[in-house]
């Protein structure tokens, strides 16, 4: 009995390695050691609610898809590719921790591995009925003004690198450890 027990779980590993599944939890070979600070309450809300879009065919059924291809900076390293739920971005200029409205992926050996989320909100939608810039758990936004590469209107942002550790900081906008290299325009 104890046999059979072990050859499904020895299954189940080898099917979770071949998935080339990323699960970035803390004190995992990313982190190093097990001594780190439990991560921001933002990053474990995150964790929380994205665990289901580690397979981006959930997150499709969600309403997220690809926009605007593998976004990279020319030293920075790069973001990544963006599947954005846009009645979340244009719905009604509310911010939930429990709702972001991009999913950010990276590829690697054809697959789609996510790397954390971004939460955006159009600036004249937040400013019509708030007094301040955006923030979420104590993690304050972005401002991004029009023009800008991305051809929007000016925006709030923030990044959230919860399943991909960012050396440069975990709401940092690039990350040196991702890049746009295996990108391909048919996730």
């Amino acid at each position: 009995m104890k046999v059979g027990r072990l050859v499904c779980f020895g299954m189940a590993m080898s099917s979770l390695m071949v998935q080339g599944v990323n699960t970035f939890a803390a004190g995992d070979d990313q982190h190093g050691d097990h001594d780190h600070p439990a991560p921001p309450a933002l990053v474990a809300v995150v964790r929380e609610v994205t665990r289901p879009f580690l397979d981006p065919a959930v997150a499709a059924s969600a309403g997220y898809g690809p926009l605007l291809g593998c976004i990279s900076g020319q030293q920075e390293g790069a973001m990544g590719l963006h599947f954005v739920n846009g009645g979340l971005v244009f719905d009604d200029g509310q911010l939930q921790p429990e709702q972001p409205e991009a999913l950010m992926y990276e590829m690697k050996s054809g697959r789609l591995q996510l790397l954390g989320v971004e939460y955006i909100v159009p600036a004249a939608a937040w400013d019509a009925h708030n007094p301040a810039p955006p923030a979420l758990l104590g993690q304050a936004f972005a401002f991004v003004d029009s023009p800008n590469r991305f051809g929007l209107d000016p925006f709030y942002e923030l990044h959230v690198w919860a399943w991909r550790e960012n050396p440069n900081g975990t709401f940092v906008d690039w990350n040196p450890r991702v890049s746009c290299d295996g990108f391909s325009q048919n996730p």
